[in-house]
C-alpha cells in the first residue's frame, strides 16, 4: 500500500470516529463542569491503601488531558489529599478512560481495549506507591 492510499484510509477512519470523539469531549466537559474539584476531597479518606485505589477509580471515570491534570493535582494536594492518591488519580486521568472505552473498543478491539485499561489501572496504583516511596526516601515527600 502506498502512502497516498494509506493517507486516504487514515482520513476515512478519522471521519468515522470524529462524531464519537466529539461526543466524548462534550461528555467529559459536562462532567468537569458538574463535578467541582473540591468534591474529590470527599472521596479521599486518608487511608494509605484505599486512597490510591479511590484516586485511580475517580481518575478513570473523570478522564482529562495532561495540561489540566497539573492544575487539578495542585488543587488536590493543597486540600491535603495524599501524594499517592493524587498520583494515582493523575495517571489514570490521563491514561484510562471509562468514558472513552466504547470508542476505544470499536477502534482498537474489545479485548485489547479492556486489557489496556485494566493494565493501566494496576500500573497507575503501582506508580503512585513507587512515586510516594521514592520521594519519601529522597526526602522530597509532600
Amino acid at each position: 500500500m502506498d502512502i497516498r492510499a494509506s493517507a486516504g484510509k487514515t482520513y476515512r477512519s478519522m471521519l468515522q470516529v470524529l462524531p464519537q470523539i466529539a461526543g466524548i469531549l462534550l461528555l467529559v466537559s459536562l462532567l468537569l463542569t458538574i463535578i467541582p474539584p473540591e468534591a474529590y476531597a470527599v472521596v479521599f479518606s486518608g487511608n494509605p491503601v484505599a486512597d490510591p485505589v479511590a484516586g485511580a477509580l475517580v481518575g478513570s471515570i473523570a478522564a482529562g488531558n495532561p495540561v489540566t491534570s497539573y492544575v487539578i493535582a495542585g488543587e488536590l494536594l493543597s486540600t491535603g489529599i495524599s501524594l499517592t492518591a493524587v498520583t494515582a488519580f493523575i495517571v489514570t486521568w490521563v491514561t484510562i478512560g471509562i468514558i472513552q472505552l466504547p470508542v476505544e473498543m470499536e477502534v482498537l478491539g474489545r479485548r485489547f481495549a479492556i486489557a489496556r485499561n485494566v493494565f493501566g489501572f494496576v500500573c497507575a496504583i503501582i506508580i503512585a506507591v513507587l512515586t510516594d516511596a521514592t520521594l519519601t526516601v529522597l526526602g522530597g515527600g509532600i
